[in-house]
């Protein structure tokens, strides 16, 4: 079986969107059930997720919704883990929305009883401000977004993968700390999509950059080595001189947001999106 945990901190305004996709998914071999973690919302995504309930059943899916009156995301995580009844895991962004052959082809990459990491391939939805537009079409061809299963918005564990930890630890990068529980040669990325939306506007960028780069840090001082399985291509000065001929006004926009980063170390608050 199956189970997507998908926390959701006032996410009403996307949690719909999120489950409407996920209950149309292509049948699941084992079963599927979705669970919800509203934690700490100050809006209705605990009852917008729990109207769901007549098309979770009718697509053969379970759902259980938690409403804790917490917030913190690791929380969230663990809460889910304590009451999903899956042998593997999937962990789903509550903004993310799934293309129907994404859990499908999940379970069937995750056979087997080696430890094994997976994602599906994320695509990034047409953005409404130009600079984010700019920024994220020269984001994507960077090494990480190329790289295997980079697990944005989206992965999945098979049951001796999720042996590799026991809780989510209270970190800032959640996703980053999982997917480097495993070498590059267990990591596996499915064809089929999902989409992922990136924040609007230059200073959310800046903001959610420095969040980034903060849990990386946070990463490295905590487990030192652990960066060390990362396994993406070097960039170099080459590779990114050539990328910055091939979209000059996407490498404005991506020198913009590292310089603003660069220039004004802030705190790691939590701030929506990307």
């Amino acid at each position: 079986m199956l189970s997507v945990i998908i926390p959701a901190s006032n996410e009403a305004a996307y949690i719909g969107a999120c489950l409407a996709a996920l209950f149309q998914s292509d049948p699941v071999p084992g079963g599927a059930e979705a669970v919800v973690v509203a934690n700490g919302c100050r809006d209705a995504t605990a009852e917008v997720a729990r109207g769901f309930a007549d098309h979770a059943a009718a697509a053969g899916w379970a759902l259980v919704v938690l409403d804790l009156p917490q917030g913190g995301k690791p929380n969230a995580l663990n809460a889910g883990d304590a009451v999903a009844r899956g042998e593997m895991r999937a962990y789903l962004d509550a903004d993310v929305v799934v293309s129907a052959p994404v859990m499908a082809q999940l379970v069937a990459a995750l056979a087997g009883d080696a430890p094994r990491y997976a994602g599906g391939t994320p695509e990034i939805p047409a953005a409404q401000s130009r600079v984010t537009r700019a920024y994220a079409r020269f984001w994507q061809r960077l090494p990480f977004a190329q790289s295997v299963a980079p697990g944005f918005g989206l992965f999945a564990v098979n049951a001796a993968g999720r042996a590799r930890w026991s809780v989510f630890p209270a970190i800032i990068s959640d996703d980053t700390f999982v997917r480097l529980q495993f070498a590059p040669a267990e990591r596996v990325q499915v064809a089929a999509s999902y989409l992922w939306p990136m924040i609007e506007g230059f200073a959310a960028l800046v903001r959610v950059r420095r969040r980034q780069d903060a849990g990386v840090a946070e990463i490295a001082a905590r487990w030192p080595g652990l960066l060390a399985r990362e396994g993406k291509a070097r960039l170099g000065m080459a590779r990114l001189a050539a990328l910055a001929l091939r979209d000059p006004a996407g490498f404005a926009c991506y020198a913009a947001v590292s310089v603003a980063v660069k220039a004004r170390r802030g705190g790691a608050v939590w701030t929506r999106g990307r």
